[in-house]
């Protein structure tokens, strides 16, 4: 009787601070670029920088407090890691570019945070792969400033628990989904896609 009433104390508690982290998250940027410019382009060099004034966390919790949060490939460099994964990215989003011009697509992340495998494993539709940068357009002649500076945020609801390992047998991973959303996201921006501006309602993780 003890015994139930402890897990039933602790998951009650866990339930109330899941629900404290309820809100609205949102794959937004201001404006997508118009197709009658952007159609002259084509991407010549993605290239990321990984601020080291981002935290990293390698913490085993639901929601490690870090810039940073990756684990799907080894343990190591994760910035390293984290630019390699939004370069595929965006030069998956760009290919859709075959204009004359050939530019340089720059981006600063500011946060990289996506699920742990404990929040994976543990949780049940809730979490949210939290993905924000700023981005902007040189021309890879001249190095003139095409599109200034903009915040893109590309958060998208992260799927857990029976969702996700149904997701792993069909041979989706963290990193494909993210690449995939941020891809059409780049592709909406860029105007060569849908236009990906939404915001959803989540417990997030």
């Amino acid at each position: 009787m003890a015994i139930s009433r402890r897990i039933l104390l602790v998951a009650g508690a866990s339930a109330l601070v899941l629900s404290g982290c309820a809100g609205r998250f949102k794959t937004w940027y201001n404006e997508p670029l118009s197709p009658s410019v952007t159609k002259g382009w084509h991407v010549v060099d993605v290239q990321v920088d990984v601020p080291q004034s981002l935290t990293v966390s390698e913490a085993k919790s639901l929601e490690p407090r870090a810039d940073i949060v990756w684990r799907e490939d080894p343990p190591g460099d994760r910035r390293a890691q984290v630019a390699t994964i939004m370069e595929n990215a965006v030069r998956l989003g760009s290919k859709g570019l075959r204009g004359p011009r050939p530019v340089i697509l720059q981006l600063t992340m500011t946060r990289f945070h996506a699920l742990t495998f404990e929040a994976e494993t543990r949780l049940s539709n809730a979490g949210v792969h939290n993905i924000n940068f700023v981005i902007q357009v040189v021309d890879a002649s001249t190095k003139e400033v095409l599109v200034p500076p903009i915040d893109i945020d590309a958060a998208l609801p992260a799927l857990s628990g029976n969702q996700m390992r149904a997701a792993r047998a069909r041979g989706e991973t963290q990193k494909s989904q993210i690449t995939y959303h941020v891809a059409q996201t780049i592709a909406g921006w860029l105007g060569t896609g849908p236009d990906a501006r939404r915001s959803f309602t989540r417990m997030g993780i």
